[in-house]
């Protein structure tokens, strides 16, 4: 699971995946969706102090991100048993779980 996190003015969005046998990596439909990637696109992998995955010639726009995940969020508090986790407790969980079942 995602868990979204928009901050004051700003806006996170952390997750903990796993780079598969080939060394793709799943970016998932919120995420795609909230940047403006689609199948096939280019994207721009830098190193710094992390690694920054940024779409090929296409703008972003922080309202429309705000905008897409405040959908995604609205969608996860409408989830029956949900409950947010603590800090910390996602560490260990990878996004491959989520698939698994």
């Amino acid at each position: 699971m995602v868990w979204p996190s928009i901050a004051l003015g700003g806006l996170g969005l952390t997750l903990k995946t796993k780079v598969g046998r080939k060394g793709y990596i799943i970016l998932p439909k919120a995420i795609r969706e909230a940047v403006g990637i689609d199948e096939g696109d280019e994207v721009i992998i830098e190193v710094r102090d992390g690694i920054v995955i940024k779409p090929v010639k296409k703008k972003i726009n922080p309202n429309i991100i705000r905008e897409k995940l405040g959908v995604h969020v609205d969608k996860l508090r409408q989830v029956k048993g949900r409950k947010e986790p603590r800090p910390g407790e996602l560490a260990t969980i990878s996004l491959e779980e989520e698939f698994e079942n």
